[in-house]
């Protein structure tokens, strides 16, 4: 007697932890010119300008792109989640950095920004709920501790602390809750569609900002403002999200954000050779304390993750009713349906 039997094979892209780790260090290379390209442009445009008006041509280029591909609209869920997002890395960084960027030098706010990966790595595990070592806890608070005090100290002693330095910190605040939730957000939607998505959805309040920027203050800027500031509008707010939230996609998280780490050092060195800004002795030892204390953060993570409970190898077989989300894009990945012929 012969007999038919099906098996429903899911067939996955198989993306190398790697692959992640590339995506996210072009985002970074992306991102490491913003500081001295916002401190360049605030010489000619003001702060509220800068920071709405790059949202506003990114979200521009961001509806076209989502209208071109025809993608979905995301559920109600995800625009709650689009909001954290928009809120952290739409409006909250880039006009906390623009307005203190007008007082501060950018190497000074690349320190204070090293902060960043420790920062994201704890907003991801307090949104998934995990219990890492207490040494994640106290290396994550000795970085926030030595930029305090490297800030502290460059403004002439404890205690006096400058409207700039807590401006970076708020922005510090804001991106890591717009890395961690857009991050998780990117698996479902992909990388490109979260921030294009949360582009469109601030663009409004960002639309009226620029409004209100342009009448108390119409912008007038030299050619190399002018181009310093499309380059924030096209790469710093839309384009370098493209890789970032790519790699973070392609995970792991955590170990995707430790390239993070790489991105004070080479904003130093761009405004060093951009700017002119010196780079004295207590900005490479306080960089290097923050790096070290956040990469400490994330790797005590790491082990506190690798130590869980191990998954049991042990898959459901999938029905014709299952769909599979692609990293980085937005559509099921395609099913197969294999016949066997068995005889007995």
């Amino acid at each position: 007697m012969k007999r038919e039997s099906s098996t429903i094979v899911n067939l996955r892209p198989v993306l190398s932890q790697r692959a992640g780790l590339w995506w996210g260090l072009l985002g970074v290379l992306a991102f490491s010119f913003t500081l001295p390209f916002t401190r360049i442009a605030v010489e000619g445009l003001s702060p509220l300008f800068i920071g709405s008006g790059r949202a506003v041509i990114a979200a521009a280029l961001a509806a076209v792109a989502l209208a071109a591909t025809g993608q979905r609209l995301p559920t109600a869920a995800q625009w709650g989640r689009l909001a954290l997002v928009a809120g952290g890395v739409v409006v909250g960084f880039p006009l906390l950095t623009s307005y203190a960027l007008t007082t501060s030098s950018a190497g000074h706010g690349a320190v204070v920004i090293a902060l960043l990966p420790a920062a994201t790595a704890i907003m991801a595990v307090l949104r998934v709920k995990e219990r890492p070592a207490v040494s994640f806890w106290a290396f994550a608070g000795l970085g926030a501790v030595a930029a305090v005090c490297f800030a502290a100290l460059q403004g002439g002693g404890f205690g006096s602390l400058d409207a700039a330095d807590l401006l970076f910190f708020g922005a510090v605040l804001a991106a890591a809750v717009g890395y961690a939730e857009g991050g998780l957000l990117a698996r479902e939607l992909g990388s490109w569609q979260t921030v294009s998505w949360a582009l469109v959805l601030a663009a409004p309040v960002m639309i009226a900002a620029a409004g209100v920027a342009v009448a108390q203050e119409p912008p007038t800027a030299t050619p190399v403002q002018w181009l310093a500031f499309v380059y924030l509008a096209a790469v710093s707010m839309y384009l370098g999200f493209f890789a970032w939230y790519r790699g973070l996609a392609i995970g792991p998280m955590a170990q995707v954000s430790q390239v993070q780490l790489t991105q004070p050092v080479m904003t130093i060195g761009w405004a060093a050779l951009l700017l002119g800004e010196p780079v004295g002795w207590s900005t490479i030892s306080g960089g290097l304390a923050v790096v070290a204390c956040a990469g400490l953060a994330v790797r005590a993570r790491l082990r506190a993750s690798a130590r869980g409970p191990a998954r049991s190898p042990a898959r459901p077989v999938a029905r014709l009713s299952d769909t599979v989300s692609v990293p980085g894009t937005s559509e099921p990945a395609p099913r197969v349906r294999r016949w066997t012929r068995s005889t007995s």
